[in-house]
């Protein structure tokens, strides 16, 4: 039997690169971002997710536009205390005083996960 699995906070974020800014550049600060998210409190895990190509289905519609995306950036934290206490301390405010230099829109999930198959 195994152990019952711990319920994090999990935030999915569709990023877009800030006007005039290209993909390299973007992409550059996002990595300079990455030693940043390091000293932010309660953050459990960070998962850049870069866009290699955007397949669709012939028999799904379309039937939103969500504009270009650049990136995914994926977040876990222990509960939602845990998320507020992190974007309200100094080290998260720096993190996201320094995603404002590059991110031109962003629009964020928050989602619980729920696993059906999992790696073994």
């Amino acid at each position: 039997m195994t152990a019952p699995r711990q319920k994090l906070v999990k935030r999915i974020s569709l990023l877009t690169r800030k006007e005039g800014m290209s993909k390299e550049e973007f992409l550059k600060h996002w990595n300079d971002h990455l030693p940043i998210s390091h000293a932010v409190p309660g953050l459990r895990r960070y998962t850049l997710c870069h866009i290699v190509s955007e397949p669709q289905r012939k028999d799904v519609p379309v039937v939103w536009d969500v504009g270009q995306v650049d990136g995914i950036a994926e977040t876990w934290f222990d509960d939602q205390a845990a998320t507020d206490r992190a974007f309200t301390s100094p080290e998260g405010l720096a993190w996201l005083a320094h995603g404002s230099t590059f991110i031109g829109r962003q629009k964020t999930f928050v989602v619980e996960e729920e696993f059906v198959i999992e790696l073994k």
